[in-house]
């Protein structure tokens, strides 16, 4: 129990037993020990206060990694789609699609000790038009891939096209189709990736 709080209960039971009761020797050894421990100086909401900050930037630099992960595979998104497919497919993608990529990379951030989280960086699009390959998160310190963000041409018989959009992830060697969703392109072909009008 943190010191402030051990006062504020000391002073609470003195109020409602009128000081009927003295405080305890423990109490009084454990105060004298952190005063010991602080150098003769008693503690105060200032130490607290930097604690709960330290706590808060612990948060937050989670928060921003994720923040600018998903701005990034937005814009690689985007530029995988070219100017011919990203019209016509962004609305969907950004209500459907990118909102589970963030929960993807969520699940992602918090399998890492904070300080690591600045060693995991993401790949540049392919300029192969071909792959699946929206773009990856790796380890710069290692090379490896983290987790796999992939988009996949379907056409199912007799119906349109659809892009298919999925993970994988390295906890089981990338072997698991993770479905993020489907969006509908049309009966004709969709053009090839980063296509331009």
């Amino acid at each position: 129990m943190s010191i402030w709080l051990r006062k504020s209960f000391f002073v609470l039971l003195s109020i409602l037993t009128f000081g009927l009761v003295s405080p305890s020797q423990a109490f009084l050894n454990e105060e004298n020990h952190a005063l010991a421990k602080n150098n003769g100086k008693p503690s105060s909401s200032v130490e607290s206060t930097s604690e709960e900050v330290r706590e808060e930037e612990s948060t937050l630099s989670r928060d921003v990694f994720i923040e600018t992960m998903l701005a990034q595979a937005e814009k690689n998104a985007y530029e995988k789609f070219g100017t011919k497919i990203k019209p016509i497919i962004e609305d969907e993608f950004k209500s459907l699609i990118l909102p589970k990529i963030e929960k993807a990379i969520e699940d992602t951030a918090v399998q890492f000790p904070e300080e690591n989280l600045s060693s995991l960086t993401i790949s540049e699009v392919p300029q192969y038009a071909k792959t699946e390959k929206i773009f990856h998160i790796y380890d710069e310190r290692s090379g490896e891939d983290v987790i796999r963000f992939h988009v996949r041409k379907d056409h199912p018989p007799k119906d349109g096209y659809y892009f298919n959009f999925h993970y994988h992830t390295v906890h089981d060697q990338f072997q698991t189709h993770h479905d993020l969703g489907s969006i509908y392109w049309d009966k004709n072909t969709p053009p090839q990736w980063r296509s331009v009008s």
